[in-house]
């Protein structure tokens, strides 16, 4: 009787969410606080799509296109691409740093980082890391770019000024994101091995601090609200999010997410954290300081498990990998 149970929950829970995916795009969007905008079509293959990063000043998206080896520069006020540079193997993270007019491209393929220049858009340097490098940093006194060697269990260390490999910090577990903060000065990186946000003073690139994340299993994707001083951090594992107050090194909220978080980002003037999925949920939650508050979450499309935020606009990018048999950027509009 209890296996004839379970099977038939399942296949509930199944037809949900097949009735869930197929309802109108639109109904679903609505569900997240946003609309549509556009569909604008993306080189390359129908392949899978990593991380992205905007340069607000020159206004142009850098998407991290992995399986097409591909960084693809889009002009987000035109909303044209304006280059497709090639031969960065298996991109993951991409970074711009618009105070050095360069960007930096995790190339996990051989395992390196690739130096983009933003004038030419040409990859002008290669900077060898660990093994698998994923999440970027940087620490604007000391000049220095974090990378997150993802299954090399350590964080290495670039010296931005001469492109050249300093050191590689021993994280202990398997490297997820990281991120800089500018309160704290501290660079932060997610050891999704031991459920941990590790603190990296950038100057001695030694670790500082480490906050256990109990219930978040697999932290991987996180972002720091550097108002609040919440770390928005999900776990991989558990479909889990928790919100971790690094002031008090408290955990002050819980919730879940879709099936595999992965990229999150952040609106910070609405105060509107956009987590992705690879299950193409994308859930969504309004951050102000003592409230951490889930707003929405639907299934979004199939693969959308990357998104970002252009600070002036409020634009929400979902780079798709196959909307009709072709890549497209879809661009949605937050509904106010």
């Amino acid at each position: 009787m209890k296996k004839i149970f379970l099977s038939a929950l399942f296949l509930f829970l199944g037809l949900m969410t097949a009735c869930s995916q197929q309802s109108p795009f639109n109904q679903r969007a609505k569900k997240l606080g946003m609309k549509f905008v556009a569909d604008v079509p993306l080189p390359g293959e129908t392949n899978r799509f990593d991380y992205q990063t905007i340069d607000e000043n020159k206004r142009e998206l850098f998407i991290a296109h992995l399986s097409s080896n591909a960084v693809t520069v889009f002009n987000i006020d035109s909303r044209k691409v304006i280059k497709n540079i090639t031969d960065v193997s298996r991109v993951h993270g991409v970074l711009a740093v618009p105070e050095l007019n360069r960007v930096y491209a995790s190339a996990t393929g051989s395992d390196e980082e690739a130096v983009i220049d933003e004038h030419s858009l040409k990859v002008i340097a290669h900077v060898p890391t660990g093994d698998y490098p994923d999440g970027i940093a940087y620490a604007p006194e000391q000049k220095r770019i974090f990378v997150s060697d993802e299954h090399g269990r350590t964080v290495s260390v670039i010296d931005a000024v001469t492109n050249k490999l300093l050191k590689q910090i021993q994280i202990g577990g398997e490297v997820g994101n990281s991120h800089y903060n500018a309160v704290t000065g501290l660079i932060y990186s997610a050891d999704q091995s031991n459920n941990q946000l590790v603190a990296i003073n950038p100057a001695s690139s030694k670790i500082v601090h480490r906050y256990d994340l109990p219930g978040c299993e697999g932290a991987h994707g996180f972002y720091i609200d550097e108002q609040t001083q919440y770390a928005l951090i999900t776990g991989e594992d558990n479909a889990s999010f928790v919100a971790l107050d690094l002031t008090s090194g408290k955990i002050i909220g819980r919730d879940k997410v879709g099936r595999d978080p992965d990229v999150l980002a952040f609106d910070k003037q609405l105060h509107r954290l956009y987590v992705a999925s690879e299950s193409g949920i994308v859930s969504v939650f309004q951050v102000t300081k003592g409230h951490v508050t889930k707003t929405g979450q639907a299934y979004f499309h199939s693969s959308a498990h990357t998104v970002s935020v252009d600070q002036k606009t409020h634009l929400i990018f979902f780079p798709l990998e196959n909307v009709k048999g072709k890549p497209v950027l879809r661009i949605m509009q937050p509904l106010q």
